[in-house]
């Protein structure tokens, strides 16, 4: 049996707490690679397109106010 599913087998095995504790905990890290990610990207000027789209659309009277 490889790792997943090792992990799988033993992830079915937990009770309702201990599953609603586990998911809570994975989305979580999940959510926390995303915001390094976004940094990362933002911090390289990978996302520098979207600034200069957002000051066009300004400029223009396009922006919506949220």
């Amino acid at each position: 049996m490889d790792k997943i599913e090792e992990i799988k087998s033993s992830i079915e095995s937990l009770s309702k707490e201990d599953f609603a504790h586990l998911r809570d905990w994975f989305f979580e890290r999940d959510w926390e690679q995303w915001d390094k990610q976004i940094e990362k990207d933002s911090e390289s000027g990978k996302l520098d397109f979207l600034v200069r789209e957002a000051l066009e659309e300004k400029k223009y009277g396009k922006l919506k106010e949220l």
